[in-house]
This record gives C-alpha cells, structure tokens and sequence, in this order.
C-alpha cells in the first residue's frame, strides 16, 4: 500500500472512497463531515438517514465505520467513521486506531483501491495532532488490505507537516 499526504479539501479528490469524520448522528455536523455532506448533496444525508432507519437505529459508535454513496462528491463512498473525543484521562487510542482498520475494511468489502482520509478526532474532537498523525500513519501502515494507495488530505500546513513527520517515521 502507498500512503501519501496531502495539503488540501478532501471534497476535492479523485479516489474511489472519502473517508468522513462523522459524528454519532450521521446526519452531518461541522468541519470534515458538514464540508462532505454540503459538497457530496442530499444524496449522502438520505443515504445516512436511510441507516439510521434500519441498521444503526442507535447511530454509528466511535471507532466504527459504514459506507454510503458519495453523491456529487469525486469518489464513488464516503465511509463514515466516528473518532472519539480526546481525553487527557482516559486513553482512547485503540478507538482511533479503530476508526483507520474499520475504514480500510469497508474499503475491502468495496473493492476501493483508493482511500482518503481526513486527520479524524484531530478537529473540534481536540486530539492533539502529532499523536492523531503518530496513530493514523503507524495504524494504515500496520493494517493488512487490498488497498492500493491511500492519501491522508489535511486542511493545513500544520497537519501536514504532522502527518509527514509521521511518515517519514514508518518509512525510515
């Protein structure tokens, strides 16, 4: 697998599924997730919505992930994912860990040969972002899938160079 980085708008990339840093709900929310539901269209909020009638009545818990259209979106999924809210009391790692398997899974059950994903928890859910790298880089580099290349988008320079230092890491 190759994994790559990416400064840029993950609404905006060519790849077969966009991974989104849902929340609970589905049904849309701010940063990553309100930026895929409002480029992607109705579709993917009815496609949620449609999921939460039948298989996750209850909604989708932290360190899981499900797939839906991608609408207008330039990928054929979004695979949701919920990370969870970062603590400086309770170590939750393995969920975020989570998030990243569980994603590339979907992806397998798929058939995608190209991931994006977003720096998830590292946002409004306040984990610190060289350790939210550290975890996402060493979890993909570690997981066993068909995916061919996945590509870490990050909003800013800051994340990027997080997400770079991460890789060199694993690479060196």
């Amino acid at each position: 697998m190759r994994i790559e980085t990416l400064r840029g708008d993950i609404t905006r990339v060519a790849v077969d599924a966009i991974v989104n840093a849902a929340n609970s709900s589905l049904l849309g929310g701010g940063g990553v997730d309100g930026a895929i539901h409002r480029a992607g269209g109705p579709e993917i909020l009815a496609a949620c919505c449609e999921l939460r009638a039948t298989v996750l009545p209850d909604g989708l818990p932290a360190g899981g992930a499900v797939a839906t259209t991608a609408g207008r979106l330039p990928a054929e999924w979004v695979i949701h994912t919920v990370g969870p809210v970062w603590s400086p009391r309770e170590d939750r790692s393995a969920t975020l860990a989570s998030c990243y398997r569980e994603s590339l899974r979907v992806s397998d059950e798929l058939g995608a040969q190209t991931v994006a994903f977003p720096a998830v928890s590292a946002g409004v859910y306040g984990w610190p972002m060289d350790d939210a790298a550290r975890i996402a880089i060493d979890t993909v580099a570690g997981a066993r899938s068909d995916v061919d290349r996945v590509v870490f988008v990050l909003f800013g320079d800051a994340a990027k160079d997080a997400f770079d230092t991460a890789l060199a890491a694993v690479d060196g």
